[in-house]
């Protein structure tokens, strides 16, 4: 990688977006502190809202600036909540000598109450967002497919919000992020499909976007607006991840501009604890979305976040109640066999069925047992080099990369997912999962290669300028190995285990056996040749006494031969 371009990824990840100092100029912001609420922080702007210089406000009360009405809904909305939950709105009510109307958002959050304020226009019949909300999610809870529900979704919010495009964006096992459900103006150049590179959206980005569900750029050609002091009370940047004013990065805005987008908005996607993705909004003109249209949207897009995670739990029930029933059905024929361990061999087929996959394969006493898709013998030293590599405990082992294990795509015969079991490390013995190669015609929003634009010195970085599709040919990676798997595989090694060490103490008690029989062997044969050698030097015997020994020495034969069929078959064992 160009050394220019791998400083401007770690710069961009590095970027302090909380940290900005400043918010967005379709608002204001007062922060103060309890219980007397002496204001502590305003946002620059303020003067144009209450009249008062922001030196005039420091330091003092907010009673001076909002009526008992306000401060006491204030007060009620932050006593419901808790320090570091996202804004909540509290209010509609007049503001300032001109009596303007705003609405009011509050959080806590580092010991201050931070207020957000918004003027919104006079306008009589506001719908209740819970109401929009409804209508909203009874408009798509019907839709049983995933991809019918994406696309429900984005017209959903578009009809909402009434922005040029709206996405469905998702977020995918390697970070990148892909439009799974478009709804636009029929002007506008389609996005569905488009894949975005991880660096779009970095790591301390998609944090923010969980802690703070909903994001809105009225206009992406602002001037930000300082927030007075820049430093609180410990001479610290003031955080503000929460806020829904914060002023985004500079690379971002330029970012939005180079795709002609002058106003968005996101609607957070959260599943499992983690962003799961986004609804993306893009308007070509600034537009304003007023709080009670957001605050419909964050409902609906809790509604999606726990659809699309109940789905998700509902998969991995399946799938953990179709490999319990593979588990079982191995543990009940291990059990029954004489040598689980042996037995493994012959229930490669069943195993094939335990997760999604298109192969097994079991290394055991250096021989090399398949079935389904599976690589031949040669690949195997390849396979346990890899392993060594890699395998830092007991667990699972797993890649989706042909390029991993194998030397070249071809040599892996259309393979490249493995997830591999440890049986019995001091033996080399290993079970593997095997998963064909995925071959996938990409196409990126912009060449992934070069996510930044970077000037000659590397003195200054921006997003790419060109949006148009790139097409790629992916090959060599299979679909991913998924935490069900991995839940299922983990589950799946336990039973093994314990069956393998059951037949390793078998083979054990055998080789005691067949060592306590050899030496039964050794010891009636040294007493046979012990009565022959009497027999032989006895001359002076009655017929009845030579009659008596020569039954004593058959019954040793007798008995010397079953020994040797012993040992027989324990060693045929």
């Amino acid at each position: 990688m160009n050394p220019a371009l791998e400083r401007a990824l770690q710069d961009c990840a590095n970027e302090p977006i909380h940290l900005s100092g400043a918010i967005q100029p379709h608002g204001y912001l007062i922060s103060c502190q309890l219980p007397d609420w002496t204001i502590r922080h305003v946002s620059a702007n303020i003067e144009t809202l209450t009249g008062a210089m922001p030196g005039e406000m420091l330091r003092h009360t907010l009673r001076e600036f909002l009526t008992d009405d306000l401060i006491q809904a204030i007060a009620e909305t932050i006593g419901f909540g808790e320090p570091g939950a996202p804004p909540q709105r509290a209010a509609v009510g007049n503001i300032g000598p001109m009596a303007n109307l705003c609405d009011i958002s509050v959080h806590v959050a580092d010991g201050l109450v931070h207020i957000e304020i918004e003027p919104q226009p006079r306008s009589a019949g506001e719908r209740s967002p819970t109401v929009v909300a409804q209508t909203m999610i009874a408009r798509v809870a019907g839709s049983e497919d995933i991809h019918d529900f994406n696309q429900r979704v984005a017209e959903q919010v578009r009809l909402l919000t009434g922005y040029d495009r709206v996405m469905v964006y998702r977020f995918r096992h390697d970070d990148a992020g892909e439009v799974v459900a478009e709804s636009r103006d029929s002007a506008l150049a389609a996005y569905i499909g488009l894949r975005y590179p991880q660096s779009d959206i970095p790591v301390q980005a998609r944090t923010l976007y969980l802690r703070n569900r909903i994001r809105v750029i009225p206009d992406a050609t602002y001037t930000p607006v300082p927030i007075l002091p820049d430093r609180d009370a410990h001479g610290g940047a003031l955080d503000l991840a929460q806020m829904a004013l914060r002023s985004v990065s500079p690379v971002h805005l330029e970012y939005l501009a180079n795709m002609g987008v002058v106003a968005s908005m996101s609607i957070s996607i959260v599943a499992g604890g983690r962003l799961w993705g986004l609804i993306a909004c893009h308007h070509r003109t600034p537009r304003r979305v007023p709080p009670g249209v957001r605050a419909a949207a964050d409902l609906f897009g809790l509604f999606v976040s726990m659809r699309i995670a109940s789905r998700e739990q509902q998969d991995s029930v399946t799938l953990e109640e179709s490999a319990r029933s593979v588990r079982d059905t191995l543990a009940l024929r291990l059990d029954n066999a004489a040598d689980p361990r042996l037995a493994l061999q012959g229930e490669l087929d069943l195993l094939n069925r335990a997760i999604n996959c298109d192969g097994v394969g079991l290394v055991q006493a250096g021989n090399w047992y398949s079935a389904g898709r599976a690589p031949d013998e040669a690949r195997v030293p390849g396979l346990l080099d890899w392993l060594r590599r890699s395998n830092t405990g007991t667990g699972a082992v797993s890649t989706d990369r042909a390029a991993d294990w194998s030397d070249g795509r071809d040599e892996a015969d259309g393979l490249a997912g493995v997830l591999a079991l440890p049986l019995d490390l001091n033996r080399d013995e290993w079970l593997f999962f095997f998963r064909c190669e995925q071959v996938e015609e990409v196409r990126w929003a912009g060449s992934p290669e070069e996510p930044f634009l970077v000037d000659h010195d590397g003195s200054k970085i921006g997003p790419r300028a060109s949006f148009a599709a790139w097409h790629e040919t992916v090959r060599g990676c299979s679909a991913p190995w998924s935490d069900g798997d991995r839940r299922v595989v983990g589950r799946l090694h336990m039973m093994l285990r314990e069956r393998y060490r059951r037949g390793a103490r078998h083979a054990e008690l055998g080789d005691i056996h067949a060592h306590r029989v050899r030496l039964n062997v050794r010891e009636q044969q040294t007493r046979l040749l012990q009565l022959s050698e009497l027999l032989d030097g006895l001359v002076h015997v009655s017929p009845q006494e030579a009659s008596q020994l020569s039954e004593r020495i058959n019954k040793l034969e007798s008995e010397l031969q079953s020994l040797i069929g012993t040992t027989a078959t324990v060693s045929a064992n």
